[in-house]
């Protein structure tokens, strides 16, 4: 059933705090033409000249549905966020779009790393009634122990396994598939080239930023509300400071440079 979205329960060890109260992103109309002329009508609110794509990124590639309709059946897109962080557990998303997805709603849709935060919000709001989606996430600690790139592969799987009816063809972002249930394919860009892995990104990247928003809360002091956990200079003067704390990812050599001893490792008193 479209409109549902099913969390693992396999990451029930890792517990987020309750996600802070934020603004629900502005509707966006995507029936048929007049809704695509309405949608980008909200987007282009403020006269920007390319509304709702971040002009710093190019856009070579256009996601579309070519894949999706080469294999036919039920295909789902998988997708990731958060490889790189110092902080915070790795997100994966599947998504099946409904065949009857609006146009309107499609000529939006893009790899994530290309919208505005506020636009991948209200896409994803959007999703939600003209998708199926699965959340994958790996904790922190499993990411220490495995490493990130096993622990992204166990977020998509359990990504995937959220859906619940197993799909015909998993469409992976990238160049390494996980082991799945179905049949799977990787796609080097496959965030540009790829409807439903596009969409899977930004269901993967809103879910992640709200994770991040709410530990931010808790661990005040190294700017993730804005930066997501990665390692900008903000957040390596905290580390410098403040020390890492649990949500760190320890097998990250920064991490693990201020978790020397001589540095002032507030962490051991949280744990």
């Amino acid at each position: 059933m479209f409109g549902i979205i099913k969390d693992s329960s396999r990451y029930a060890a890792w517990q987020p705090p309750p996600m802070p109260a934020s603004p629900s992103p502005t509707p966006i109309d995507v029936s048929g033409t007049r809704g695509q002329a309405t949608a980008l009508r909200v987007l282009t609110k403020g006269g920007m000249t390319s509304p709702h794509r971040d002009p710093s990124t190019p856009r070579d590639l256009v996601p579309d549905l070519s894949f999706e309709k080469a294999a036919g059946g039920r295909v789902a897109g998988i997708d990731e966020a958060g490889r790189g962080p110092w902080a915070g557990p790795v997100v994966a998303a599947a998504l099946i779009l409904s065949p009857a997805i609006p146009d309107g709603l499609a000529r939006l849709i893009d790899d994530s790393k290309k919208l505005r935060p506020r636009i991948r919000a209200a896409l994803y709001d959007e999703l939600q009634t003209h998708a199926e989606i699965g959340i994958g996430i790996a904790s922190v600690a499993e990411i220490d122990s495995l490493n990130i790139l096993q622990a992204t592969m166990l977020a998509m799987q359990r990504a995937l396994g959220a859906l619940g009816d197993v799909p015909d063809l998993a469409l992976i972002d990238g160049n390494r598939a996980p082991n799945l249930p179905c049949p799977a394919r990787t796609i080097v860009q496959g965030d540009s080239r790829s409807l439903s892995i596009a969409g899977a990104s930004i269901a993967a990247k809103v879910t992640r930023d709200t994770l991040m928003a709410a530990l931010a809360v808790t661990h005040q002091g190294y700017g993730w509300e804005h930066n997501m956990g990665y390692g900008t200079a903000e957040h390596r003067a905290a580390l410098d400071t403040l020390g890492p704390t649990p949500e760190h990812r320890f097998s990250f050599a920064p991490v693990a440079l201020a978790a020397r001893p001589t540095s002032n490792t507030h962490s051991i008193q949280d744990k």
